[in-house]
């Protein structure tokens, strides 16, 4: 299983928009494990979208999906008003991590 974390710095008082925004897109794409996450400490204006991908494979199955569908796109309209900046990491989940916390 991997874990992908889109990380953005918001513009000024943008952040939690941004954050609604994709908390709403995630659901309505069904995306499992999602959550989304605003800063308390560390940078400023810091929104952090995370998911889960069985592979990368579906990573990529659903990406190209998402590009394609016109709910998806609707709602991602004017997205990119509300960043600066932002980044994508996408970590394995090992094993072990994942029978400590039983998935």
């Amino acid at each position: 299983m991997f874990i992908v974390r889109n990380s953005f710095t918001a513009k000024p008082g943008h952040a939690t928009k941004l954050a609604a925004m994709l908390a709403d897109v995630a659901a309505t794409a069904g995306m499992p494990g999602f959550r989304v996450m605003t800063d308390v400490t560390g940078d400023f204006n810091s929104v952090v979208f995370e998911y889960q991908a069985e592979s990368l494979g579906e990573f990529e199955s659903r990406m190209q999906e998402y590009q394609s569908n016109p709910l998806f796109r609707e709602k991602m309209a004017g997205y990119t008003d509300h960043w600066e900046s932002g980044r994508r990491e996408i970590f394995r989940v090992h094993a072990a991590a994942a029978a400590a916390t039983g998935k």
